[in-house]
């Protein structure tokens, strides 16, 4: 009797689908070409001549290879990656579009409608990140210690060598993701660390517990500098450093916010509290410390307040959530953890440290020749806000974000400011731009609440921790599943993403650290 072939199985079916798709004849772009003129997206300036491009070679690789030979980069090896963005306009309103890497201008821009061969192209361009990230794919060590679920974790700003968690059982640890050994366990509180936070330059770690305190220790040796900052009547629910770049020499100062509804802003030196921020009528969920000199706070009633660190002003209320407000993210968080610590790990000399991180935050943050700062917040009433502090109507949303069905718990922006990532209860995590805060994609694929995400310091890959268990690790630009992290026994608190781009940690409810590697 002859064998019988079986059907074809459904994985069969979809690769012959995509094969056949791939086989289809590519479409046919008219002769003819576009003069392209190539603008400083940071300000605004134009970069050489326009130049005329034939629309069969328009890609926007060789647009990149045009403009490195417009700046006078020729050879391959020092060219830089460069992003491409045109502004049109829809209706009344400008849009701007973000040119993928694998698309031509003529079917992104012209056979839309968006640009015409008759008019010059403007585009304009920033660089992407230089060095490139490889996905982690696999768990290099697995590290116990503590004794109850890990509640929060952090890399050091200056290399992947060292991983901060905090724990319930009273203590946080130091570990060394070289060997997947701890170094150090900080000992002093009295209940559950909460949060845990470098200083951007590496030398300082502060923790806030529910033991109502605050303490300070040395990065390098693990030990107390002192005893608790006291002076909040409940549990300390975030910390943020003051960017390296504001701060007075040899006087750190760090952020705290807490139940009882105040932020307290502490003199690291002299333990106590130089500001005392009260204005929330709730309990503090979050507080960021923004490189212009401002503190943003969000608050269980509803309300984020943005304040003048130097003397506690109230400089704005923003208002339009309906619920409790959980999270909340800048733009320039990636550059302010990192102070004047770069991907390659050089440090410059004490002397221009400080000089150091104040370039690196006016080149991020610059766009047409203006320091923006964007703020996003996520709250339990599903909804994502973006807000510009700085703009010229601080207190009205740029954009309202809809999507999710459940609560928001966590937010993030990518590095380079041009992606949010946010994290729900309705097990997604989903990606938004960052200018208008336009839908752009869905990564789905847990099947728990997703508690935090991190992207990658070259912002082409996001990572995500569930409460199914797993960590996922996403390409940014396709949204689908480069590797699946499964290894973890409970749920996943808490992950972040080294910024030199070498590891993810994490931690969770089964009191294990994880170092994950490419």
């Amino acid at each position: 009797m002859a064998t019988v072939v079986p059907p074809p199985s459904k994985r069969q079916k979809r690769e012959a689908a995509e094969h056949a798709s791939r086989q289809q004849e590519l479409e046919v772009v008219p002769e003819g070409s576009i003069r392209v003129q190539f603008v400083d997206r940071a300000n605004n300036e134009p970069r050489g001549p326009a130049v005329s491009v034939p629309l069969s070679q328009a890609h926007v690789k060789n647009l990149g290879i045009l403009l490195n030979s417009l700046l006078g980069v020729s050879e391959a090896h020092e060219r830089i990656p460069y992003r491409f963005f045109h502004e049109h306009k829809r209706g009344t309103e400008d849009e701007e579009v973000a040119l993928a890497d694998n698309v031509d201008i003529y079917t992104s821009l012209v056979k839309p409608g968006k640009a015409s061969t008759e008019e010059e192209l403007v585009l304009s361009y920033s660089p992407q990140a230089v060095f490139r990230v490889r996905a982690v794919s696999r768990c290099a060590s697995s590290v116990s210690g503590h004794g109850e679920p890990i509640l929060a974790a952090q890399f050091s700003p200056a290399s992947s060598s060292r991983l901060l968690t905090g724990s319930g059982d009273s203590t946080a640890r130091v570990w060394d993701c070289e060997t997947g050994t701890p170094l150090f366990t900080l000992q002093g509180h009295t209940s559950w660390v909460l949060c845990v936070a470098y200083s951007p330059d590496n030398t300082l770690i502060a923790t806030g517990s529910n033991d109502k305190s605050v303490r300070i220790w040395e990065a390098k040796t693990g030990k107390a500098l002192g005893g608790a900052m006291k002076g909040h009547t409940a549990f300390v629910r975030s910390l943020c450093w003051e960017p390296y770049h504001l701060q007075d020499p040899g006087r750190p100062r760090v952020a705290s916010s807490s139940k009882d509804s105040t932020v307290r802003v502490w003199d690291v030196v002299s333990k106590t509290a130089d500001i005392i921020l009260t204005g929330h009528k709730a309990s503090v969920s979050c507080v960021r410390w923004g490189g212009t000199g401002m503190i943003y706070t969000s608050s269980q009633d509803k309300t984020i307040k943005v304040w003048d660190a130097k003397d506690g002003r109230l400089i704005h209320t923003l208002q339009g959530h309906a619920h409790w407000v959980n999270h909340l993210a800048l733009s320039t968080d990636f550059i302010l953890r990192t102070g004047f610590y770069d991907h390659t790990g050089a440090v410059p000399p004490e002397a221009d440290r400080a000089e150091g991180a104040k370039n690196r935050f006016i080149k991020a943050a610059t766009i047409n020749n203006k320091v923006v700062e964007r703020l996003v917040s996520a709250s339990d009433d599903n909804v994502i806000f973006i807000w510009d502090p700085l703009g010229e109507t601080p207190s009205k949303p740029v954009a309202r974000l809809l999507g999710h069905q459940k609560q928001v718990n966590h937010v993030t922006f990518s590095p380079d400011g041009l992606y949010i990532a946010s994290a729900s209860f309705d097990n997604s995590v989903k990606l938004w731009s960052a200018k208008d805060g336009k839908f752009i994609l869905t990564f789905r694929g847990h099947v728990a609440p997703v508690y935090q995400c991190s992207f990658s310091p070259d912002s082409r890959l996001l990572v995500s921790g569930s409460k199914d268990t797993t960590l996922k690790c996403w390409d940014v630009r396709t949204g689908k599943i480069v590797s699946d992290l499964p290894g973890h026994l409970d749920e996943v608190y808490a992950v972040d993403w080294s910024p030199d781009g070498q590891r993810v940690g994490s931690g969770g409810k089964d009191k294990a650290v994880r170092i994950w590697r490419h």
